[in-house]
């Protein structure tokens, strides 16, 4: 993986679907990096899916997606970007998007409102690595349900309609309704059962990925314990600064952390190296890995670290952005 530290900055693109009164679809769509700040796996259900208990927040950096009308018979989807590669080399297919979940989306979102979605001409920009914990994938297919919904109906979905895109989010994955939902929120259930958070701090995010994909369901298959106690009560008062929710941090964990570590030790490094970071507050695995993240208070130090970091570790993925505060 190349880094990013050097020339990618947070992007000036929207995570919603605003549209024109004219009914233009929006040009971008900002899929924001997901990270998992505390994650607790707290049981396993019959038929075999985990049970969570975590927090979730989401740096202002991801994949972009953009859509224009296309004269076409059908949706085409383009891949560039730093990791469109191996994200064409993942989903594979005849085509290069392959069983992309951005084309999954837009099917899904036809086949729930009954409706054919005007054909589009969509160009994903894929930033984010694939299988690295931080929900790329998730977050680009809940881009295309907000981008989908503007191109059939000509403007952003309200409330009742993200309730029902939320619901079709569902059947995508366990990450993507909390992806459509893009702000911080405590998720629980198999990660569908997303409620945000009132209000949360503004701070910055340093995220760093040696360089390898991790699976999913190779972790989940290393955990020695399923049953572990959920997050402690989150009270208004530890989301009221930044010192206050690192203090809250501190008395969680990531339980996929130690399973991650037996299937790919490279994620150690990059641990070690986050957690001596000048400025670092709290650092940890996101997800199942192999990204692992640091806070800072600011994105001055978190870029000034991620420079550090890129010059030391050239194999690395390294990307700082801020955390927006919700008042």
């Amino acid at each position: 993986m190349r880094p990013a530290a050097r020339g990618q900055s947070p992007q000036d693109v929207r995570s919603g679907a605003r549209v024109s009164a004219g009914g233009a679809l929006p040009a971008h769509l900002l899929a924001r990096a997901k990270i998992n700040y505390a994650l607790h796996v707290t049981g396993r259900r019959a038929d075999g899916y985990h049970l969570l208990h975590s927090l979730v927040a989401f740096a202002e950096f991801g994949d972009v997606l953009s859509a224009e009308p296309t004269a076409g018979t059908d949706h085409a989807l383009t891949l560039r970007g730093p990791f469109a590669g191996a994200l064409a080399a993942e989903t594979g297919g005849d085509k290069p998007a392959g069983d992309n979940l951005v084309l999954r989306a837009l099917d899904a979102l036809a086949g729930a409102f009954g409706t054919a979605l005007p054909p589009l001409a969509l160009t994903l920009d894929k930033r984010l690595p694939v299988a690295s914990g931080i929900g790329g994938g998730s977050a680009d297919a809940a881009a295309a349900l907000r981008l989908g919904f503007a191109a059939m109906a000509g403007r952003e979905p309200g409330e009742d309609e993200m309730a029902r895109l939320a619901e079709i989010a569902t059947t995508l994955g366990a990450d993507v309704p909390m992806c459509l939902a893009s702000t911080p929120a405590l998720v629980s259930g198999t990660g569908t059962e997303v409620a945000p958070l009132p209000r949360f701090p503004g701070h910055a995010i340093l995220l760093a990925n040696p360089g390898l994909p991790v699976a999913t369901p190779q972790v989940f298959a290393r955990l020695e314990r399923r049953d572990n106690p959920p997050l402690s009560p989150l009270a208004d008062s530890d989301l009221a600064s930044f010192d206050a929710l690192v203090g809250w941090l501190e008395g969680t964990r990531n339980d996929l952390e130690t399973p991650a570590l037996r299937l790919a030790p490279q994620i150690a490094d990059v641990l070690a190296a986050l957690r001596v970071a000048p400025g670092a507050r709290l650092a940890r695995m996101s997800g199942s890995g192999a990204t692992c993240f640091a806070l800072f208070a600011g994105i001055d130090e978190a870029e000034r670290e991620a420079r550090r970091l890129a010059d030391r570790h050239p194999g690395w993925w390294i990307q700082a952005a801020p955390v927006a505060a919700v008042a």
